[in-house]
C-alpha cells in the first residue's frame, strides 16, 4: 500500500500515536527504579473488561497505521502484538505481569516509525 498522506500528516499522527502508546505502556515510574508501566497495565487487573478496553485502543492504533499507509506486513505484526498483548493477559495473574512487561503499544509504533522511514521519533513538522 503506498502512503497518500501528506508528510505533515503523518508527523501529526506519529505524535499522537507516539502519545498515546506513552500514556499506554509507560507514563508511569516506580520511584528508585528505571521499570515504567502505563494504563494499559493498570487496566489489565480489570478481569476481561481491562484487557478488552486496551485491545481497543491497541486496535485503534492499528487503524491509524493503516491510514497512514503502513505496509501489510508491518499491520500484521502489529495485529499479533495485540492479540498476544490481550490473549496472554486473559491470564489471571501471569496476564497480569505480562501486561506490565510487553507493551506491545510501544511496540508497534516502533513498528510504524520504521516502516514510515522517520528519521526520528522525536522529528517534529518543521512548517
Amino acid at each position: 500500500m503506498t502512503n497518500t498522506n501528506a508528510p505533515d500528516d503523518n508527523a501529526a499522527r506519529l505524535r499522537r500515536l507516539r502519545f498515546l502508546s506513552d500514556l499506554l505502556d509507560t507514563r508511569f515510574g516506580v520511584p528508585g527504579t528505571k521499570w515504567r508501566f502505563g494504563l494499559d497495565g493498570l487496566l489489565g487487573l480489570l478481569p476481561v473488561v481491562g484487557d478488552s478496553i486496551s485491545w481497543v485502543i491497541s486496535a485503534y492504533i492499528l487503524g491509524e497505521a493503516h491510514r497512514a499507509g503502513v505496509r501489510k506486513r508491518t499491520l500484521i505484526r502489529m495485529f499479533w502484538n495485540i492479540t498476544i498483548d490481550y490473549v496472554v493477559g486473559l491470564i489471571p495473574i501471569v496476564g497480569d505481569i505480562f501486561d506490565f512487561a510487553f507493551k506491545a503499544n510501544r511496540r508497534n509504533v516502533e513498528l510504524i516509525d520504521r516502516d514510515l522511514g522517520s528519521v526520528s521519533k522525536n522529528n517534529p513538522s518543521t512548517e
